[in-house]
């Protein structure tokens, strides 16, 4: 758990565009609240290697949304459910279950369809949300730490040199 924090603080006090931690959570958020194994999951790992996604909140925002998934099942089963008995959609249903690719997305489980309609409708919220609150951090909360008298000492001590040295040979 505290490796987890410092990797989170290390990620929201690096020089990382707020843009692209939020991006990388919300994309977690699909593929974390989603069942794992599905054709989805396999575009939105594309997409996290293609765009320019914080790979590390990526990883954070699964193991943390994954975790959420359980205790959300229920209610992803009756947003699902009410989606795939919906009269007014029984058309589409049978037309898209006609097609291989609808059909290895398994989009007629309910879990599978009410994970994916409420992650998608949460994604841009928490795109909005998380990239407002990085900033409000790195703005107010960072700036007063860096300020502080005690992170002033801290820079100045011989620790804080072997920790500069130490972290620019381990990202090489």
């Amino acid at each position: 758990m505290i490796k987890l924090l410092a990797k989170l603080l290390r990620v929201l006090n690096s020089e990382t565009d707020p843009g692209q931690i939020s991006l990388g959570l919300c994309f977690a958020m699909i593929a974390g609240l989603t069942p794992l194994l599905s054709l989805h999951n396999l575009f939105v790992l594309l997409l996290v290697f293609i765009l320019r996604v914080n790979f590390a909140a990526f990883l954070m925002g699964l193991g943390l949304f994954t975790g959420m998934a359980y205790l959300l099942d229920p209610l992803f089963h009756q947003i699902g459910l009410a989606m795939l008995t919906a009269s007014s959609l029984e058309s589409v249903w049978t037309s898209l279950y006609q097609s291989v690719w609808w059909r290895l997305e398994h989009f007629n489980n309910s879990m599978v369809m009410g994970s994916l309609v409420f992650s998608l409708g949460l994604f841009l919220p928490l795109l909005l949300l998380s990239n407002l609150l990085i900033r409000r951090y790195r703005q107010h909360i960072l700036a007063w730490v860096q300020k502080s008298k005690i992170m002033q000492m801290f820079k100045a001590s011989k620790l804080f040199e072997t920790y500069q040295s130490l972290s620019a040979w381990r990202s090489d």
